[in-house]
């Protein structure tokens, strides 16, 4: 029996809806101006207290008008129903390989976060919790879920590829598409009950699938108590990671005192000349303070593979050490793969930012690695692309 199942009651976008998911940004001001250009965007629905016109508002306040934008969009046509479906999605853009998927429901209760907690969906990264509890209020006051949870299928990942290439092939015209801001075209077609469907779900839920991108969305699935949760299941074939990388817009220390203290803890630091790039490969880190860009090789700390992961040695070494940040402190933004190194540079360059700090992308085997030994990443540590789109696909809840 799989673990993956058709969406009881779907929405599926008429278009212009799709949305980058609401942890993709290292700006709010981003999220505004999206919202503001295209009031249909699924994003004023999960970013309610981001949109022009409620902006002051806290999130939990702001959930009323979280909840009249979806009425709204489905009142108005920009989605239409659907029942049992599984929605096979493709992305697509020149020059790159074209990346599958299967959007559909995932049993909430097969997550697994340690070695001795059974379950065929790995949870691989450690989470802000209040991240989680606004998406598990979201999802309170909605009853639907608009972002998927991208889930890597390691088991019969190559099987799965064929198979969903081999079905948007011959599924004719796509039910919608959407062009997402990086020209990539998301491409949806939905798939009713019957043998294609149920082969489908057999493979997609026939090895262990690893959380790729949205950690916060199945924790809230856990904490607010949902049996299952909507979920994009794509292949290795259809992914790759990204630097995931950090700005601090405060230290805590004169950048002369952090070079010193990273020093005094053992790393080497050498001046950079010339500009700031995303290191070729693990093992140094690069940063940029206000006067100057240093590359530096963090020093290893007691434990095996997974504690030394240059994210790791970012957060213990760096931040905690040397600045007395947590993870969380709201001085730390957390910077994907979409911004370039050059933005990141800039923003220190422009007194936006006090330190950039630049992280080589985690290698697959290492994050293979790790999730194999039921391990958890790095708090924001992969960042994969390409993402899947929020709001192509909403699944209504049972009440």
């Amino acid at each position: 029996m799989t673990v993956v199942h058709p969406i009881a009651r779907a929405w599926i976008t008429t278009g212009g809806t799709g949305a980058q998911n609401y942890d993709e940004f290292a700006d709010d001001a981003e999220i505004t101006a999206i919202i503001e250009s295209n009031p249909h965007s699924a994003l004023g629905i999960e970013m309610p207290h981001r949109a022009p016109e409620t902006l002051g508002k806290s999130f939990l306040d702001a959930l009323p008008d979280a909840v009249a934008r979806l009425a709204e969009a489905k009142a108005d046509g920009s989605y239409t129903p659907a029942e049992q479906v599984v929605v096979l999605y493709r992305i697509s853009a020149p020059g790159e390989e074209t990346a599958y998927g299967l959007f559909a429901m995932v049993d909430t209760d097969q997550i697994s976060t340690s070695a001795d907690e059974p379950g065929l969906v790995i949870r691989n990264e450690d989470v802000f919790i209040a991240k989680v509890r606004e998406r598990v209020a979201l999802a309170e006051a909605l009853g639907h879920l608009l972002s998927p949870v991208l889930l890597l299928q390691t088991g019969r990942g190559d099987e799965l590829h064929a198979a969903l290439a081999a079905a948007t092939e011959s599924a004719g015209a796509p039910a919608a598409t959407d062009t997402d801001q990086s020209g990539r075209t998301h491409a949806v077609w939905l798939l009713g009950p019957g043998p294609e469907q149920d082969a489908l779900a057999a493979l997609a839920g026939g090895g262990e699938l690893v959380v790729a991108d949205g950690n916060h969305r199945s924790l809230a699935a856990q904490t607010g108590g949902l049996p299952r949760f909507l979920a994009v299941v794509t292949t290795p074939a259809s992914v790759a990671i990204q630097p995931y990388n950090r700005l601090v817009s405060e230290l805590t220390v004169t950048p002369a005192e952090l070079v010193d203290r990273l020093r005094a803890a053992g790393a080497e630091v050498t001046a950079i000349d010339g500009p700031v790039e995303v290191p070729t490969a693990g093992g140094i880190v690069a940063l940029r303070l206000a006067d100057q860009g240093y590359a530096v090789r963090l020093p290893h700390v007691d434990g095996g593979r997974l504690e030394n992961l240059d994210h790791a040695l970012v957060e213990r070494v760096l931040m905690r050490d040397a600045l007395g940040l947590d993870p969380g402190d709201k001085r730390i933004t957390y910077v994907g793969g979409d911004y370039p190194a050059s933005w990141l540079t800039g923003e220190v360059e422009a007194g936006r930012a006090e330190l950039a700090v630049l992280i080589a992308p985690v290698t697959v085997d290492d994050f293979v690695a790790v999730n194999l030994a039921r391990e958890k990443m790095p708090r924001k540590s992969t960042w994969f692309t390409p993402k899947a789109r929020g709001g192509l696909v909403v699944a209504e809840l049972s009440r």
